[in-house]
């Protein structure tokens, strides 16, 4: 049986939200993409407003899916679906997390990430280059 999380990954131009996490757990003081597991009967979209709202306090819409990576947490395996969400408004409560910031992928590849969100560089990456390629 395979579980779901999601990772909203929220940008202003080539620049990604990524938030730290605060102690306790196995996350702490890791870099990821906001998101979290997705629980019975939710849809992905669903989940991802429901994190956004718990972690930030913060609405946000859910646009075009970006990518997928798989990870085992707890014996369980998980995959984690990427979507482009759009914040409607920048008044971070930080519940879970220390710190924000918005950075640059490669930027991003120097933290210390959570393996599962690592795994979708590759995917952001390759989504980034398809909407500035459409922009040119």
């Amino acid at each position: 049986m395979s579980y779901s999380s999601v990772a909203g990954i929220a940008r202003k131009g080539n620049l990604i939200l990524v938030a730290l996490r605060l102690p306790p757990g196995e996350m702490s003081y890791t870099w990821e993409f906001p998101g979290g597991k997705v629980e019975a009967g939710e849809q992905d979209a669903d989940a991802l407003i429901r994190e956004f709202d718990e972690e930030f306090g913060i609405t946000i819409t859910v646009a075009a899916f970006i990518g997928k990576s798989t990870f085992i947490h707890h014996e369980k395996q998980y995959e984690l679906h990427a979507y482009e969400v759009q914040l409607q408004s920048e008044n971070f409560q930080l519940r879970f997390h220390s710190h924000i910031k918005w950075l640059t992928l490669d930027e991003i590849e120097k933290l210390q990430l959570a393996d599962s969100d690592r795994a979708l560089i590759p995917a952001i990456r390759s989504y980034l280059y398809n909407i500035n390629a459409a922009n040119c």
